[in-house]
């Protein structure tokens, strides 16, 4: 009975993180750019929607076996976690922290204090959003947005250099990092591209847009 009602409300959250990715996906299209600060802002609404839906969750659970049922919403916590820092990054072009995601998603950092956002589901939300900034790198070029690229190529690079520090042992956050080096290497051939055709030199010259 327990593990029904848990998954009532897991279907509720992924209904509403599907609503934020449609909602944020619109960003890919040509006119998009122009719309970011609107979306992220509705986003934000959205979340506000999570948080209750959370905070529900923790009502249908034990406090001491987050873990016993973590399997039922690692993947939509893991997915609200990447379209947190999407929307962070959207706005600021910065990288989200653990802190500021669990503040987004009003749940909690430190396991004792309850549900809270684990250090690999935050880590799994980041390297969904390395895919999604990938696909954004491309978008920009066809937008003619053609720093964009350039600044998520160097953001893509220090957050690479950044997982490379860590001692990965998760078999799927393994994985997702090894999807990493596919997404640096597709930025480059955007950047290496950019500068072919001569338009990174032109960015240098007249500075970024």
């Amino acid at each position: 009975m327990r593990c029904m009602d848990i998954r009532k409300v897991v279907q509720v959250l992924e209904q509403t993180a599907r609503e934020i990715l449609t909602l944020l996906q619109s960003v890919h299209q040509p006119s998009g750019f122009k719309e970011i600060p609107s979306k992220c802002q509705k986003a934000r609404e959205l979340f506000c929607t999570v948080r209750t839906h959370l905070g529900e969750l923790k009502t249908k659970f034990p406090v001491d076996q987050y873990y016993r049922f973590h399997e039922h919403w690692r993947f939509v916590l893991q997915r609200l976690a990447f379209l947190a820092a999407f929307v962070v990054y959207l706005e600021s072009e910065s990288l989200v922290t653990r802190e500021e995601v669990a503040q987004i998603l009003g749940i909690e950092v430190v396991r004792e204090k309850g549900f809270h956002l684990d250090v690999e589901d935050y880590l799994a939300g980041v390297l969904i959003m390395a895919s999604e900034l990938s696909r954004l790198a491309v978008n920009s070029v066809t937008a003619g947005d053609y720093s964009r690229p350039l600044r998520i190529s160097n953001f893509i690079n220090e957050l690479d250099s950044g997982f490379r520090l860590l001692n990965l042992k998760n078999d799927p956050l393994r994985k997702r990092y090894d999807g990493l080096k596919y997404d640096v290497k597709k930025i480059e051939e955007v950047v290496y591209d950019l500068s072919i055709r001569g338009l990174s030199k032109e960015l240098e010259a007249g500075g970024d847009k």
